[in-house]
């Protein structure tokens, strides 16, 4: 089965895409998802967490307090490199097992946010990105977020840039346009792929 990872920066229109892939009938793998329910209470991941970086950021109802490890982790580097050493060996067993229970498509897209940073282009075998130029990210996240022109900026600068991302990707939805032209791109690289996973459906 063919495996295309979605990445794409911060509001860059990750979870329109994929569900779009979903609505053609796409088994659809987020890892964002896979991460919160690794982290719910009882889960080893998050007695790690408590274990490794604190109790302080376990909230009185048993559940991770996810804006205190985010601010805590984006000022201490040395904490990040503990969350990514807990989180992602089980993020990707997680994705390896649903990908094996998933015989019956001839391909899957598998949402991964920090692709390029966290170089994990080994998990899948094409990239694909959505891409929004910054000014875009910034004006769509401060509004989804309700956060500062600031804040959203410093945000962007934790990521890789919107080139190493280009030059990492196989294929590209550009996400500026309106939904109808989101639909189209979205349908054009769904028939693509299918031709990729099966030469034999290749037009012409």
């Amino acid at each position: 089965m063919l495996k295309v990872g979605l990445t794409g920066g911060i509001a860059s229109g990750k979870t329109a895409v994929s569900s779009r892939f979903s609505r053609l009938g796409v088994p659809v793998i987020d890892t964002d998802i896979i991460s919160r329910e690794l982290v719910e209470p009882g889960k080893p991941a998050l007695r790690q967490i408590a274990d490794q970086l604190g109790r302080e950021f376990i909230a009185a109802d048993g559940r991770l307090d996810r804006p205190a490890l985010r601010r805590h982790i984006f000022s201490h580097p040395e904490a990040r490199t503990i969350l990514e050493g807990i989180l992602h060996p089980a993020i990707r067993r997680e994705v390896e097992r649903r990908l094996a229970e998933t015989t019956d498509a001839p391909y899957a897209i598998v949402v991964i946010p920090l692709l390029v940073e966290n170089r994990l282009q080994d998990m899948v075998d094409r990239i694909l990105l959505v891409d929004t130029p910054e000014e875009l990210q910034i004006e769509r996240v401060c509004q989804r977020d309700d956060i500062t022109q600031n804040e959203a900026e410093k945000i962007l600068l934790a990521q890789a840039t919107r080139n190493e991302r280009l030059k990492a990707a196989d294929d590209l939805i550009d996400n500026r346009g309106d939904f109808s032209d989101l639909d189209n791109q979205v349908k054009a690289l769904h028939d693509h792929y299918l031709s990729l996973a099966d030469p034999g459906t290749r037009k012409g």
